[in-house]
């Protein structure tokens, strides 16, 4: 399942949901909890956390937050079809592995164990 944080466009939501991925929308049902909880809330059963917002590799990295998977988004708005497309096509065909960063860009995917 992926959780996708506040900052996450709906027209990415609504391309995930299209395409079957489950996918639950932060702005829909704890609008507002902090990145904390929402590490929190993908440990148990685990879920990746699907954002754009670099403070989840902080928490991660910096401050040992390593029991979660975490899909970093990095696009300019006029790359938002595409970088949709990208993620769908990854979350689809490849097996993330849990406790890892991914940073997709319309150009790389990075994935690097935590």
């Amino acid at each position: 399942m992926i959780i996708a944080d506040e900052n996450i466009p709906i027209e990415i939501i609504e391309k995930l949901r299209i395409s079957n991925i489950e996918t639950y929308f932060i702005f829909d049902h704890k609008r507002g909890i902090s990145d904390k909880e929402i590490i929190e809330f993908a440990q148990d059963p685990p879920k990746i956390i699907l954002t754009e917002d670099k403070d989840f590799g902080d928490l991660v990295f910096a401050y040992n937050q390593k029991k979660v998977s975490v899909i970093l988004l990095r696009y300019h708005y006029l790359e938002l079809e595409n970088i949709a497309t990208i993620l769908i096509d990854f979350i689809q065909n490849r097996t993330i592995e849990q406790h890892s960063f991914i940073v997709i860009t319309p150009k790389t995917i990075r994935i690097r164990k935590v």
